[in-house]
């Protein structure tokens, strides 16, 4: 037995080579969407890179196979063949599992090379156990090792690459090279194995077989195979960044980047230097949508993404990421960079908007929030300007404000009063305040306003400016207000039995008319408390003529007809209602106190003149918040205001100070009360 020398295809061995730079490169890039990917998602793309990392070696192995001419027939056992494809495509996807974690060890590097020099090793020793021929095979000792080496350094290569590259969706200049490194590396294992095969047959066995040709049947399908694989992975890749991640990650309203690709952006960026964070919200629009409808807000929202998207490119990154919100993100942006952008925006979108025949004005807000993602989570950043932006809507709107530390601490409260709202009503926290009506041209008490107050157990009394606006926002308001109706009336009821008949307000939340139990509930309270409806007056506010006012007006109506009277509240300081006074069915208007504590000039006499004559011919009462001194009631009572509330005839007091206060007023005669 002599040893049989072979030689290879040149250009098949070029084709080989080709195909494992193809097989890597796609392998890198299938590796970006395992990363990117969560669920039953990210599986799919690990099992597809598996398959194109496996399948490509063992395609540039089989073509490798193929260049080498024995000058002799040579098949291939089916069985093996199948077997050496399978241990590529195990192997490459039990590295890629183990190294999947973001937060990859170096142990997992290790063990993940381990079993793909394992797969690769296996795979070419069990493919060249696959031929079939009439001669003995034997390997060099220190080439075969030397082969393994060189799969074992081709393998971490593959994975260090894979981690280094998963992180960048795109490609570039340095995946392609990486991809020849690591083609390259694989075909040097591949040809040093081939290297360490010896083959032994008969001296005349090649003389008697001659020049042996290339099956060009087999290698045109293998081929075809290969390519086909390739540009399916290809089409793949391409249909899932231009079509399905435009789905996923693309607003289909505004085109702008939505939610989805705001948390790839965080989770791929990896920039140290500060950023900053700035939280858009549209100030008007939910009066716009439900005045105008949705489709109108939908083009009003798909007009403001795009006066946005000129401010997108560069370091700047403009998002949509729910409703009328938006997110803009300034990489190496500062504080002073992240005003002045906010400044040009919020020019921008005040601008106006024509819209299906409506010339709409529309403000925004905006929270500014720096720092970088490096020291502080992204929740903290998107948190802390959210925090921003509310802190600009409560500062009156059309503006932006740049997140602080006490913001902080005022979030910190807020939370913790939303909380111990839930078991404040339990707890018997809630306590109620009657302030007292004053009518100047009877000189007699008009009646008293009901004030719910908190006593926190360890904050301390919480002023309602500040709870109820969470009650509102919670949905706590509607048990906070049944509770407050039926206080209020009882303690009403108790005066009468005292032998004070003084009817009681109370102020109600628009929750309550969207409850559609409001009726129901009142029938019952006044029923239970034995309390007239005459003595109980409901306040509204103007802003509920923004909702369903038809309903509002049906369920007011049935109110009066039972007898309890109904007032506006704040009147002229909310959506303006004064088209609307008409229908709806009240008894009383009550002016907000910025009217009366700017009476000296006569602009705000004339207003206040002109409406005591409108509510005097729609057979309105007028009652005055706010008034503090003598002055005050000369002014009003000069305009033709005869009713007035405020801190000169009494402070909100507690039930068992009114008696105390009216004593003090009968001993004073005629003039004002002393305060209990």
């Amino acid at each position: 037995m002599n040893i049989v020398e072979g030689s290879y295809n040149v250009w098949i061995v070029a084709l080989s080579i080709l195909i494992a730079i193809l097989a890597s490169y796609s392998a890198l890039s299938i590796a970006a969407k395992i990363s990117q990917s969560s669920g039953r998602t990210r599986f799919i793309w690990l099992c597809a890179g598996a398959v194109v990392m496996g399948n490509g070696v063992w395609s540039m192995h089989f073509v490798g196979m193929l260049a080498f001419h024995l000058h002799a027939t040579v098949s291939y056992d089916i069985g093996l063949t199948l077997l050496s494809m399978g241990a590529s495509v195990i192997s490459s996807f039990i590295a890629f599992r183990i190294t999947m974690p973001k937060e990859t060890k170096g142990v997992h590097l290790a063990i993940g090379g381990f079993f793909m020099a394992v797969g690769i090793v296996s795979m070419h020793y069990i493919g060249m156990e696959a031929m079939m021929m009439p001669m003995e095979l034997t390997y060099d000792p220190v080439l075969w090792a030397l082969s393994a080496v060189i799969a074992f350094v081709a393998a971490y290569a593959a994975l260090f690459l894979f981690l280094q590259f998963r992180s960048r969706p795109t490609s570039s200049l340095w995946k392609w090279l990486s991809a020849v490194a690591m083609g390259i590396a694989i075909c040097g294992m591949h040809y040093t194995g081939m290297k360490a095969a010896i083959f032994h047959g008969d001296a005349h066995m090649a003389m008697d077989h001659g020049t042996s040709h290339v099956n060009g049947f087999l290698l045109l399908g293998v081929s075809l195979t290969i390519f086909i694989m390739l540009f399916v992975s290809w089409g793949a890749m391409f249909f899932d960044r231009h079509v399905l991640e435009r789905m996923a990650y693309r607003d289909t309203i505004t085109g702008l980047p939505n939610r989805n690709e705001m948390n790839r952006f965080f989770d791929t960026y990896a920039g140290k230097e500060s950023m900053s964070v700035l939280f858009l919200d549209l100030d008007q629009f939910k009066a716009i949508n439900d005045t105008l409808g949705h489709h109108v807000g939908d083009l009003l929202v798909q007009q403001v993404g795009h006066r946005l998207q000129r401010f997108a490119g560069g370091d700047l990154e403009v998002f949509r990421i729910g409703g009328d919100e938006f997110l803009i993100i300034g990489k190496c942006c500062d504080q002073k960079q992240a005003e002045e952008l906010a400044a040009r925006l919020l020019q921008e979108i005040k601008q106006v908007y024509h819209i299906d025949g409506h010339e709409l004005y529309v403000t925004g807000s905006i929270g500014i929030s720096t720092g970088s993602i490096q020291e502080a989570d992204r929740s903290i950043l998107l948190k802390t300007a959210d925090t921003a932006m509310y802190k600009a809507k409560g500062l009156g709107k059309n503006q932006y404000c740049v997140y602080t530390d006490e913001m902080g601490v005022q979030e910190v409260r807020k939370m913790e009063l939303e909380k111990d709202l839930q078991r404040a009503l339990e707890h018997n926290e809630f306590y109620m305040e009657y302030q007292p009506k004053w009518n100047v041209k009877t000189n007699q008490l008009y009646g008293f306003e009901a004030l719910i107050r908190w006593h926190h157990p360890r904050l301390g009394i919480v002023p309602p400016g500040e709870f109820i606006p969470i009650a509102e926002e919670t949905g706590l308001i509607i048990p906070i207000t049944r509770w407050t109706l039926e206080q209020a009336c009882r303690e009403c009821k108790a005066w009468q039995d005292r032998g004070m008949a003084q009817p009681v307000s109370v102020n109600l939340s628009v929750r309550m008319f969207q409850t559609d139990t409001l009726v129901e509930y009142l029938t019952s309270v006044l029923k239970k408390t034995e309390l007239g409806p005459q003595y109980l007056e409901l306040e509204i506010t103007e802003s509920m003529v923004i909702y369903d006012i038809q309903e509002i007006v049906r369920q007011l109506d049935i109110i009066r007809r039972m007898g309890v009277r109904v007032s506006m509240d704040d009147f002229g300081t909310g959506y303006s209602s004064i088209g609307l006074l008409d229908r709806i069915p009240i008894d009383a208007l009550k002016l907000d106190r910025l009217f009366t504590h700017d009476l000296e000039t006569p602009s705000k006499r004339a207003i206040v003149h002109a409406i005591v004559l409108m509510a005097e011919n729609l057979k309105l009462d007028v009652i005055a918040e706010g008034v503090e001194n003598q002055e005050h009631i000369a002014f009003l009572t000069e305009l033709g205001c005869h009713v007035m509330q405020g801190y000169f005839y009494g402070r909100p007091m507690k039930d068992d100070k009114i008696t105390e206060w009216l004593q003090g007023f009968a001993q004073e005669g005629l003039g004002r009360p002393k305060e209990g």
